[in-house]
């Protein structure tokens, strides 16, 4: 399970604590602090499909935790799971998964051609506009689409991935603003707490789960100049990360 960014000052900043839900499910009650292989949502997710997870800032990587069949000439880690497919989605089905998307962004939409490209990975997908971020309310209406599907699937293994939209522009909204800003996009996390951890309690009440929670990209707000995305600034690579076995 992934989602979008969230807010990446730390316990010292006025908004910290804002994110109780997430506080009880964390390892530690905190997140690592990774780089993401994409600046924007697109090629974050192709990488991460692919096995190429947000990697941790030092010299000397974890083992992937998956990886498509590479060349004979490399030597993988024993306990990275490889699969004989183009990306995770299809290795996961060839081993019985069903493999279902609860879109957010356009980019799940179907809405164009190239917003189908990764919704076709998956056997299943889901994307509403209620879904999209600019509903304030789209984490409730997300989750309460995951956990219909996961008890749809109960007697058979699953991939779930739910890509949270509300702290993806525009969320002035939760701040009564009319802009984008660090602030509201922190009180869009805020908001998704909440719903989020119901997702984890959902989920892990009756089964053990493999969870992964990561942002795909950062957003720039005026550091140094620089707005948006798709841009190789720190506050666009920098992205949290946890995964974690449920009890």
């Amino acid at each position: 399970m992934w989602w979008r960014r969230c807010d990446r000052r730390g316990r010292g900043h006025p908004h910290a604590g804002q994110t109780p839900r997430l506080a009880k499910v964390l390892p530690s009650g905190a997140w690592e602090e990774r780089r993401t292989p994409g600046t924007f949502t697109l090629p974050a997710h192709i990488a991460f499909f692919s096995g190429f997870l947000p990697k941790l800032p030092q010299p000397v990587q974890p083992p992937r935790l998956w990886e498509c069949r590479p060349p004979a000439i490399k030597t993988v880690d024993a306990g990275t799971f490889v699969f004989d497919a183009p990306n995770l989605l299809t290795g996961l089905a060839q081993h019985g998964y069903r493999t279902v998307c609860i879109g957010g962004v356009t980019y799940f939409s179907r809405e164009t051609p190239l917003g189908s490209v990764l919704p076709d990975m998956f056997d299943e997908d889901h994307w509403r506009p209620e879904f999209c971020s600019p509903e304030p309310d789209s984490t409730r209406h997300q989750v309460d689409r995951a956990l219909t599907v996961a008890e749809q699937y109960a007697n058979r293994p699953l991939f779930l991935f739910v890509n949270v939209s509300a702290t993806h522009v525009p969320h002035g909204h939760y701040t009564g603003d009319s802009g984008d800003s660090w602030q509201s996009q922190a009180a869009a996390l805020a908001y998704a707490d909440e719903h989020l951890g119901r997702l984890v309690d959902g989920l892990t009440g009756k089964k053990r789960w493999l969870i992964i929670m990561c942002a795909d990209h950062g957003d720039a707000f005026g550091e140094e100049g620089y707005h948006g995305r798709g841009i190789a600034h720190p506050t666009v690579l920098n992205v949290p990360f946890a995964a974690w076995l449920s009890e």
